[in-house]
């Protein structure tokens, strides 16, 4: 099937992963010191940020898993829109560690495509979520001159049916480790990265969550669900999007629950954040409290998932 849309593109955060970037100029020789100076670095006062954010990372591996899971899930929309005879290439560019969106698109118009449809990996809109990643796609059509191609973004789909059929089929698999008693009595819990609270004053990041939580919930039958959030920054002036999840876990504890389930319906794989602030620290949190926390998977590679993104932009390919 023809189309005038030549190619889709996938923009996405990125992490690190074996081979020393190019973004700190000389390279500390650490990936993952490597990848977090090039977030933070050079920023006032960033130095203890820039050191804990790296420990996170060498304390699973010193890689994140990232990087392969957003591949994966690029290519499993190629296929899924081959299957609707749609054949357009799927390319995959990072903001923050290579192949770079600049890279790529480069390449992309050295293979004469023009005219991209692009498909930003964030469920939730903010500056740092969706504005930020489509200032890095201009920029790197800018660089290319006369030979920058036309993009055009995909809308977003934070309540869409495939969406939230993906993340209540996986609390349903969280549900079934605590059995269907203690599942219906844990405190429900949904996260998402936190922002600074000017940022979210300016943008529809907290209406998007709640919405994707509340739908989520309403699939399920469950009775209620709270909202948190994770990864802040802190030692800084500006006040952060709260509650933190450590702090929404120590509130379960005090409102007599026994057990929480942790659903990080923020993110569209795990990456280090949802690994450690999750896995080791929030796990850590629940202990001390003399609770059970079960921790919902990502949406990842759902098939629900994956069949809504390809949808998605098959219906925009064929518009055209």
């Amino acid at each position: 099937m023809e189309t005038r849309f030549d190619s889709v593109l996938l923009v996405a955060f990125g992490g690190p992963t074996p081979g020393c970037c190019q973004s700190v100029d000389p390279c500390p020789g650490s990936e993952a010191l490597c990848f977090v100076q090039g977030i933070v670095g050079g920023r006032p006062g960033s130095e203890a940020r820039v050191a804990t954010v790296t420990a996170h990372y060498e304390r699973l591996g010193g890689f994140s898993p990232f990087n392969e899971f957003t591949l994966q899930q690029a290519r499993s929309v190629e296929n899924l829109l081959k299957q609707q005879g749609l054949y357009v290439p799927v390319h995959l560019g990072m903001r923050h560690w290579p192949p770079y969106v600049k890279d790529v698109l480069r390449q992309m118009a050295d293979q004469g495509l023009q005219n991209i449809l692009v498909l930003i990996m964030a469920p939730h809109q903010c500056f740092a979520s969706w504005e930020w990643y489509q200032q890095t796609v201009e920029e790197g059509v800018t660089a290319l001159g006369a030979r920058g191609p036309r993009v055009t973004y995909l809308d977003p789909w934070y309540t869409h049916p495939g969406y939230i059929a993906a993340i209540a089929d996986y609390l349903r698999q969280a549900f079934q480790e605590l059995g269907p008693e203690r599942a219906a009595q844990a405190a429900l819990i949904y996260t998402a990265h936190s922002i600074p609270e000017a940022m979210a004053a300016n943008a529809p990041y907290t209406r998007q969550f709640e919405a994707t939580a509340a739908a989520a919930t309403q699939l399920l039958g469950h009775p209620g669900y709270r909202l948190a959030y994770q990864s802040q920054v802190t030692g800084t002036p500006r006040p952060w999007l709260q509650p933190d999840i450590n702090d929404a876990i120590r509130q379960a504890k005090d409102a007599g629950y026994r057990d929480v389930i942790v659903s990080p319906i923020g993110f569209l794989c795990d990456n280090v954040e949802v690994l450690y602030d999750l896995d080791v620290e929030a796990r850590q949190t629940a202990a001390i409290c003399g609770l059970t926390l079960v921790r919902v998977k990502t949406v990842c590679n759902h098939p629900a998932f994956l069949a809504m993104l390809s949808d998605l932009l098959a219906e925009r390919l064929r518009k055209g």
